[in-house]
């Protein structure tokens, strides 16, 4: 076999193996959206299984990859807060999905009859999260 062969196949080779690994070597990242509630009746569990239920419906929403709802675990940890009643946890896959969601008519029609007539109070942290890092 002639050098020119065994080169041309070995870069072939090469490149192939290169597009294979190259989604690996991409780096994803998405948006994570944590809400917690304390509610105006703190411990309330019919107040509670209401905005779970009702947080799960956002799945419907587009831009909304995953969500995840419950309620507070009681700690005496001091490092841990468990003053708060519910949260909520979502994912996207960019800002722009989250705007969009936050904006959705559905998303504020719920805040609006369900999340704030029962909520006193709402801390929102937003977070980019990267693989590969």
């Amino acid at each position: 076999m002639s050098n020119t062969i065994k080169t041309s196949g070995l870069f072939i080779l090469l490149m192939i193996s290169l597009l294979i690994s190259l989604p690996a070597l991409a780096q994803k990242q998405r948006i994570n959206h944590v809400v917690l509630c304390w509610l105006k009746e703190p411990g309330n569990t019919v107040h509670r299984q209401q905005i779970i239920h009702q947080s799960k419906q956002f799945s419907q929403i587009p831009g909304v990859l995953e969500i995840r709802t419950g309620e507070v675990i009681p700690s005496d940890r001091k490092i841990v807060d468990d003053s708060f009643d519910v949260a909520i946890y979502l994912t996207f896959a960019d800002s722009e999905k989250m705007n969009a969601y936050i904006t959705h008519p559905e998303h504020k029609k719920a805040v609006k009859e369900v999340i704030k007539p029962l909520v006193k109070k709402i801390v929102v942290y937003d977070f980019l999260e990267k693989e590969g890092d």
